[in-house]
């Protein structure tokens, strides 16, 4: 039978409905991550429906688009109110015809997977959620890192892209000002990797993570836990199954995982092996 819900509008939303998409985080059990909503709400698009009696939102997600190549969709969420009354698929129709010639990505809990495939998703990869306070594990890391400086964002940008596959400036140019640190790996020729950490409620998220190797992946963390004193949270492409072993020795503990999938491509562009980590799951 039809919801009453499928005649309520889905509006474009801004950052004046910020709260209101923490509220709906928090209406569904997670965090309120009002610091991550703000950077997906500004340098994304974000659509919702408004709820009954304008009582707060009854669905929304986030798009972070990356040109004609590719977009992300995060933070896929229905109030608890409105579950199993086709908001989340009347969102995602709604989202990929308005993105009809952009190959789609997103990260997929167990609940949420089902749908997606109905609508044409396909998994092409995992990550593993680890979570908990880095205790340095073995020899040191011999890499060297240092804080990045202003001069080094258009070094980051073009490395960004080469890994990635897409061109994200509009969000990589923002990790001075959205992250708490921004490190660089670099040789005698030049920057090899780079990694942000940035707070999200009591922790700090290690994203992005683009390193040459295992060896430069695991410095770039370990000289972003020392300048933290809260636990590290990160998303780890479990082909990265080197780095995942030594997260676990130092420390940090597997809490979940999520399924990697895309709508019109056979998968992510780009180089995996030395993409370790997204920035945020939710723009990949």
């Amino acid at each position: 039978m039809p919801s009453p819900l499928d005649a309520l509008p889905i509006r474009r939303l801004t950052t004046h409905d910020l709260v209101s998409c923490a509220d709906l985080s928090e209406n569904r059990g997670w965090p309120r991550e009002e610091h991550k909503w703000g950077l997906l709400l500004t340098a994304g698009t974000g659509y919702g429906i408004d709820a009954p009696g304008g009582n707060g939102l009854a669905g929304a997600c986030v798009v972070t688009s990356y040109g004609p190549g590719l977009a992300a969709i995060g933070m896929l969420l229905v109030a608890k109110e409105y579950v199993r009354q086709g908001v989340g698929r009347r969102m995602m129709q709604h989202t990929i015809a308005e993105f009809q010639d952009t190959a789609l990505t997103l990260y997929a809990t167990e609940s949420g997977q089902p749908l997606y495939e109905q609508l044409g998703f396909k998994t092409t990869g995992k990550a593993t959620r680890v979570l908990g306070r880095f205790q340095p594990h073995g020899l040191a890391p011999t890499v060297a890192t240092r804080p990045a400086t202003a001069s080094d964002l258009p070094v980051i940008v073009r490395l960004d892209s080469e890994v990635f596959g897409e061109d994200r400036t509009h969000m990589i140019t923002r990790l001075p000002a959205f992250a708490d640190q921004l490190r660089v790996a670099e040789d005698a020729h030049g920057i090899t990797g780079y990694a942000a950490a940035w707070p999200n409620m009591d922790t700090h998220v290690v994203g992005p993570l683009i390193a040459r190797d295992t060896a430069t992946a695991k410095a770039l963390i370990a000289s972003l836990a020392a300048g933290t004193e809260r636990p590290l949270r990160s998303d780890i492409d479990v082909r990265h199954d080197e780095l995942l072993d030594w997260l676990k020795n130092s420390g940090l503990e597997p809490v979940g995982s999520t399924a990697v999938m895309v709508h019109k491509i056979r998968d992510l562009p780009g180089d995996w092996t030395r993409r370790f980590a997204p920035l945020t799951v939710a723009a990949g």
